[in-house]
């Protein structure tokens, strides 16, 4: 059995997740679409928001919560 790479598949996961979170906190911002969803998820990313800014800010919150699940999913992976 081959293990995964725990890093790529860290760096992998929190890329993905900070670009659907930007891009949410956009659509939200722009055409209000999704926005019960960045409401919901601005409880757990403190300072997301509907705007640029808070997109910006819920992509870092997004980025390490995905590096650190994606982390977790690859050890717990190799270890098993």
């Amino acid at each position: 059995m081959e293990s995964l790479n725990t890093r790529k598949l860290a760096l992998s996961l929190g890329i993905v997740s900070a670009l659907g979170a930007f891009l949410l906190g956009i659509t939200s911002s722009l055409w209000g679409w999704g926005s019960a969803i960045v409401s919901v998820a601005s409880s757990l990313y403190i300072g997301y928001d509907s705007t640029f800014l808070g997109a910006v800010i819920g992509a870092v919150w997004a980025f390490i919560d995905g590096f650190i699940g994606g982390w977790l999913i690859a050890w717990v992976y190799n270890r098993v």
